[in-house]
C-alpha cells in the first residue's frame, strides 16, 4: 500500500509516531495530535485498528483480509492472536523486524526491489507469509552495496553493545555477517507492539 495522505498528518491523527522515524516525532513538532471529539466505543475501536492499519502500511482490504483468515485459521489460539501472527509473519515486517530496515516503509521497497531471498527463492512480494525455519537472505550481489555495507557495519555494532543480539524478537534468529534470518518459531503475545489493541480491533470487524 502507498499513502496518499502526508505522513505526519497521519501521526498527528492517531497521536503517535508511527513510522518510528526522527521525521515524524510529534514531541519535536510545533503541531502535536490532532484533536478529537468525544470517545465512544465504536470511535475507540476505529482508532485502534486505524493506529494498527498504518503503522504496518496495511490497506484496509489487506487488513481485513487478515482477520478473515484468522477466523478460518485452525491455529488453537484467539482470533486477536492468530491475527497478529499472521501480520507478523508477512515477509516485509520480518525484514524490518531482524533491524534490516529503518522503517517498515523501508523494509517494503526492499523486498519489492527483489533484494532478498526466501529459502534461496529471490522474491518481490512483501505480503508473503513465511514459516518456520524459513531462511530470509539478502542476495549476494547487494552485500557490497553501500547501503547494505552501511547496514552491516551499524548491526555489528549495535551487536557488540547487545551481548551479541541483533533483534529484541525471540522468534527470529539473525545472522548479522551472512545478513540472512531463520523464522525460529511462531510470534507470541510477547513479541506483539504493545501499543496495538488488537482485541478493539477483532471486536469493530465482528459486529
Amino acid at each position: 500500500m502507498r499513502y496518499t495522505w502526508p505522513k505526519k498528518k497521519l501521526c498527528r491523527r492517531e497521536g503517535i509516531n508511527l513510522f518510528w522515524t526522527e521525521k515524524y516525532d510529534l514531541t519535536k513538532s510545533k503541531r502535536g495530535p490532532l484533536k478529537t471529539r468525544k470517545s465512544s466505543e465504536f470511535w475507540t475501536q476505529l482508532r485502534k485498528k486505524q493506529l494498527a492499519k498504518r503503522m504496518f502500511g496495511l490497506s484496509e482490504k489487506q487488513f481485513f483480509s487478515y482477520f478473515k483468515k484468522a477466523q478460518q485459521s485452525t491455529w488453537e489460539w484467539t482470533t486477536w492472536e492468530k491475527m497478529l501472527k499472521l501480520i507478523e509473519l508477512r515477509l516485509d515486517n520480518v525484514v524490518y523486524r531482524a533491524n534490516f530496515a529503518r522503517t517498515r516503509i523501508q523494509s517494503r521497497q526492499f523486498v519489492s526491489h527483489a533484494h532478498f531471498t526466501v529459502n534461496g527463492v529471490k522474491v518481490d512480494v512483501p505480503s508473503i507469509s513465511v514459516k518456520v525455519w524459513d531462511v530470509i537472505a539478502l542476495r549476494d550481489k547487494l552485500k557490497e552495496s553501500p547501503l547494505y555495507k552501511s547496514l552491516l557495519e551499524e548491526l555489528e555494532e549495535f551487536s557488540k553493545q547487545n551481548k551479541g543480539k541483533v533483534s529484541s524478537c525471540k522468534w527470529i534468529e539473525v545472522d548479522s555477517k551472512k545478513l540472512s534470518i531463520t523464522i525460529k518459531a511462531l510470534p507470541t503475545k510477547e513479541d506483539f507492539e504493545q501499543i496495538i489493541d488488537i482485541q478493539k480491533i477483532v471486536e469493530f470487524y465482528s459486529k
